[in-house]
Order: structure tokens, then C-alpha cells, then sequence
């Protein structure tokens, strides 16, 4: 017979068999015992904890010769039927090649039949999530009320992904992931039945790879064994899964501790080049570091070690250490993880993680570097009491000269005239503005705002929409770096008109403009706008949306004010008296 996986091999039979999920197993029993099974389940929770096997033992059991019972006998006809994949009236369904509408309309069509030789006709559905919205539907009715013979048992690793409506008809059961003792314990089982001599340590090494998977776990094993011939080493097993030793972590801990930064991006370098992942070796240097300040603070809970041994050599480390500095170190590499998730230059964050680390708590030569440079020292001063004159005028109502403000301002048109304001485009816009597309905007603003990227909204956080027609909206931006940043970043412009269309219904274009082009576009716009005699009715609304100022005298409103209120919404109108 070909050669089989260890995962396959010695994938549990029975409850008694399942690693952990304690909780699963006794109400699943406890439901075989007393005939109180449902007809709907959903498994979920990470890979490699035991949903599939779960579900197979629990369609063994309840069609078993033996029923009720606990514990499928594994020795009937039914349950080595459906051991051997033969039982017609257990189906296993792969909803991730099976996710179109058709493939569930077969299986529903099929419902209504009794089973052939079993007490239950069982449906397994694995990875469910990947079923289509469609499919979802069409099994929504028979998964509520379906006949008395059929049991489904749906399997994923994704349940947020899972409509509520089929969330709610199921008994849900989460699995957990496996602890790293729970792992060595069954890697230990398995070694002893095929009589293969192990070392714990390598068994360690294995299990913090595996990341709480049982199936990872016995595939890594089983490489390590094939690797290794007759006797696992910890080197053997370091190649294979790709972790590091933990003297590297020794020596690499001993540079930063000894601000040796040198030493430490050389060991870097060389873990990079054997192939190591910077991810992983963050990953690992923060459960390191955590080990360290375990056995500092509590020396008794040497059991409760994820990556390092305990031995003398590591205990004498921990006493070197400050708690302080390993949960600033921790902090660092925390943060690390997290900004490594955007970029490619893994590496690079790696090195940059190290420097900090290394320069986290270096003192500050602040009073040195001003006794060497008093002349930097009497610039400061004249600065400082510049600031302090140029606030004392503002606060006495006085500006600057008058001499230098239009020199000043010139200057800042000239660099900011890099972005062309498309003035007839945003002109075409004033033309058709309407209210309601306005205030549609607005309404779902802080929505969109919501599911941009970080990147995407850092733009829009001095914007505002100012005014919109059917097809297209005006963006003022306070900043003209931000507006021209904006108008060249098609990703950005891609991805803020789709959520944008989703919650408003509609397809604007926006248009860009800085704030004080926006300005004067619409005081010309105002001017050039010709109002006549056709325009009394719109000042008439105008008048009776608000017929009186703030003061609550009557007032005769304008019709320049009333137009620009209709073209622009009253918030965003502001009158100044001359």
C-alpha cells in the first residue's frame, strides 16, 4: 500500500481519540446519548482543529448499529462504510469547488430521499463560507425545515463570512486552537505507535511552528522524520520548519543588551540569508522576549515556555534584563508586525526594529551638543523672542508690514501653481448643482471616510465637498499638496468613487480644487451667474427657508445670496457686510 501522511494515518475515530475541544465532545455525546441531536450544526474555527473528524465521528455515531451511544463502535457495517468513504448516506461536499447555485440545487433535490442503509442521510459541507450568495439562498429554506432523516454539519474556517439568517439556523460549535502541549502530547502518541525515537526539544520546535494546528503539526513531523532518517535533531528540525536555534536568539538578545548593534544586524543578515522570513523572526523574537520576562517574573512556571528550554544559561539572561526593557522591546516589535503587513521591505523593518531597540534607552546629549555650539544656542534665543513679538501683534490686532504679506503671497502662488484648477469643469458643475446631491454627499461622508485605506483618508481629512450635480461633485481641499496628491493617485480616485457610488447610489466624479481657487470660481461664478427676472421664484424659497436674520429682523434677502445658497447649501455661505 502507498505511504500515508501522519495526519491521515492517525486521524481520530472516535471522541475519545480528538485532541482538546472538550466542550464539543461532551455536549455532542451527551446529545447522541438522550436522542437530542438537531438537525443543523456548523463547525468552525481555525485549520487543523478537528471540525471534519469531529463531524465524521459525530455521522459515525449517529448511524451506528449500536445507537444511542457515545462513542461510534467503529467495528459495524455503517460505521466502516463510512470510515472507508463507501456509505452512500454520508456525503462529504466541497463547497470551495462546489460554489455555484447549481451543485446545491442537486443536493436539495436529492433531500427528500430516505437514506438506504442508515438510520440518517448526513450532508457535510466543508468550507461552507465559499458557497455563492445564491447557493446560500436556495439552502436556507431546507436547512430550516428539512425532512427527519437528514443531518447537516457544516464546516469553516470563516464563520463572519456565514449569513446570519444561516448562522441562526444551526447549533454552532467553535473549535479552538490546540495548545503546544496538547500537540507534543499527540505527536508523542504517534511516534511511540510507529516506534520512531523522538527528542522533546524537536517536538517543541514543531508544535510553536504548527501555530496551534494539529494537521501542520503531524505534516512537519512527518517532514522532519523523512529529513532526519533514524534520529531527529533540533537542527534538522530548525531546517525544515524555519525557525531558528536558541542560541542564535542568545546571541543576537546578548548584542542588544551589550548596544552592540553591529553584531546584531550581522546575525540578522545571516538568518536572512539561510532563508529565514523577517516576519517569522519578529514573531519569534517577540514569544522569546515573553519567555524572558516569564521566567523573571515567575521562575516556578518554566512549563508555561513557548520557545526557549529552560536551562541555566537562559535564567542568567533573564536576570540581566530589566522588565522595563522587555516591554518596551515587546512594544517595538509589536508595532514592527503590525507595519510589516504593508510593505515588502520586510528587512528593512527588521534592521530599523533592532536600532530602535538598541537606542531606546540612550540618554539624550541635549546640554552637551549647546555647549558646543553656543552660536546655535544665541539663534534659538532670537528665534524664540521673534515668535513672542509676532504673537504679542496678533494679539494686539496688528500685522505684519504690509510690504512683505503680497511678496509672501506672490511666492506661494508660484509654488502652488503646479496643480491646474480645471475651473470650467468645476464651472459645468456650479451650472447644474442641485441640494439633494449635495446633502447626499455629505450624508454618507463619514462612511466612505470609514472605509478608505489610512493612506486614502489621510487626503481627505482638510476636505469637504462644497457642491454636486447629478454626475459629478466639487472637493475643496485646504492644502494644495493634498488636492494635487489627490488628483495624481488613481487608486485613491478609483476606490473613493466605488464607495461612494455604493452608499449614495449614484456615480459622482469629483472634481479637485484648492481652497482658494475654490474661492474665486465662486464669487465669479456668483457675479457672472446673471440673475433676472426669472429668478424671483427662486428667491422666493430662499425667503421662506429663512426669512429673517439671526437678530430676528425681518430682512430683504438678495438674490445673489439666494442663488448662492441654492447652488451651495446655507452652511457653506457666510456674508460679509461692507
Amino acid at each position: 500500500m502507498a505511504y500515508q501522511a501522519f495526519y491521515r494515518v492517525y486521524r481520530p475515530q472516535s471522541f475519545s481519540e480528538m485532541t482538546g475541544q472538550v466542550h464539543v465532545k461532551q455536549t455532542l455525546q451527551n446529545a447522541l446519548l438522550y436522542n437530542k441531536t438537531t438537525h443543523a450544526y456548523l463547525f468552525s474555527g481555525p485549520r487543523g482543529t478537528g471540525k471534519t473528524s469531529a463531524a465524521k465521528i459525530f455521522a459515525k455515531a449517529l448511524n451506528c448499529e449500536r445507537a444511542p451511544v457515545a462513542e461510534p463502535c467503529n467495528e459495524c457495517s455503517s460505521c466502516l462504510s463510512i470510515m472507508e468513504g463507501s456509505n452512500t448516506d454520508v456525503i462529504e461536499f466541497d463547497a470551495a469547488s462546489n460554489s455555484r447555485v447549481e451543485e446545491m440545487r442537486e443536493i436539495i433535490e436529492k433531500v427528500r430521499f430516505s437514506p438506504a442503509n442508515s438510520r440518517f442521510k448526513i450532508y457535510i459541507i466543508d468550507e461552507v463560507h465559499m458557497l455563492s450568495n445564491s447557493a446560500f439562498n436556495a439552502l436556507l429554506k431546507t436547512l430550516e425545515e428539512p425532512p427527519e432523516h437528514v443531518v447537516f454539519i457544516l464546516a469553516t474556517t470563516e464563520p463572519h463570512k456565514l449569513p446570519l439568517t444561516i448562522i441562526s439556523r444551526c447549533q454552532r460549535f467553535d473549535f479552538k486552537s490546540h495548545t503546544q502541549a496538547d500537540i507534543v502530547l499527540r505527536m508523542v502518541e504517534v511516534l511511540n505507535d510507529a516506534k520512531i525515537p523522538y527528542n522533546e526539544q524537536v517536538l517543541k520546535i514543531i508544535a510553536q511552528a504548527a501555530a496551534g494546528g494539529m494537521r501542520d503539526a503531524l505534516s512537519l513531523l512527518d517532514q522532519v522524520v523523512s529529513f532526519s532518517g533514524d534520529e531527529m535533531s533540533v537542527e534538522d528540525a530548525l531546517l525544515v520548519t524555519g525557525s531558528i536555534s536558541q542560541d542564535m536568539f542568545y546571541d543576537i538578545a546578548e548584542a542588544l543588551l551589550a548596544k552592540d548593534i553591529g553584531q546584531a544586524l550581522t546575525l540578522l543578515e545571516q538568518l536572512v540569508r539561510d532563508g529565514k522570513d523577517p516576519v517569522r523572526l519578529v514573531e519569534d523574537f517577540i514569544t522569546f522576549f515573553r519567555d524572558l520576562l516569564l521566567i523573571q517574573t515567575a521562575p516556578d512556571l518554566h512549563d508555561m515556555l513557548e520557545l526557549a528550554s529552560h536551562e541555566s544559561r537562559f535564567e542568567e539572561l533573564a536576570k540581566r534584563f530589566e522588565p522595563a526593557t522587555l516591554y518596551q522591546w515587546i512594544e517595538i516589535m509589536t508595532k514592527t508586525q503590525q507595519e510589516m503587513r504593508f510593505s515588502n521591505h520586510t528587512k528593512i523593518y527588521m534592521e530599523t526594529a533592532l536600532l530602535k531597540m538598541v537606542q531606546a534607552d540612550a540618554p539624550v546629549q541635549t546640554s552637551t551638543a549647546a555647549a558646543a555650539a553656543p552660536e546655535l544656542e544665541a539663534k534659538v534665543a532670537v528665534l524664540e523672542q521673534l515668535v513672542r513679538d509676532m504673537q504679542q501683534q496678533l494679539k494686539n490686532g496688528s500685522g505684519a508690514s504690509s510690504t512683505p504679506a503680497p511678496a509672501e503671497q506672490k511666492k506661494r502662488q508660484r509654488v502652488q501653481s503646479g496643480f491646474k484648477i480645471p475651473t470650467g469643469r468645476i464651472q459645468e458643475v456650479l451650472k447644474n448643482a442641485t441640494k439633494p446631491d449635495i446633502q447626499a454627499i455629505k450624508t454618507n461622508w463619514a462612511a466612505v471616510m470609514g472605509q478608505l485605506q489610512k493612506s486614502h483618508s489621510a487626503l481627505l481629512n482638510e476636505a469637504e465637498p462644497v457642491a454636486a450635480s447629478s454626475d459629478a461633485f466639487v472637493l475643496k481641499f485646504k492644502y494644495d499638496i493634498h488636492c494635487q496628491m489627490a488628483s495624481e493617485n488613481q487608486t485613491f480616485a478609483t476606490a473613493f468613487s466605488q464607495l461612494l457610488e455604493q452608499y449614495t447610489g449614484k456615480a459622482y466624479t469629483p472634481v479637485y480644487v484648492p481652497e482658494a481657487g475654490w474661492l474665486k470660481i465662486r464669487e465669479e461664478f456668483i457675479k457672472n451667474s446673471g440673475l433676472k427676472a426669472g429668478n424671483e421664484d427662486k428667491q422666493a424659497d430662499a425667503e421662506e427657508e429663512n426669512p429673517f436674520s439671526q437678530e430676528g429682523a425681518a430682512t430683504e434677502e438678495d438674490p445673489f445670496i439666494a442663488e448662492a445658497e441654492r447652488l451651495f447649501g446655507k452652511d457653506f455661505v457666510e456674508i460679509h457686510e461692507d
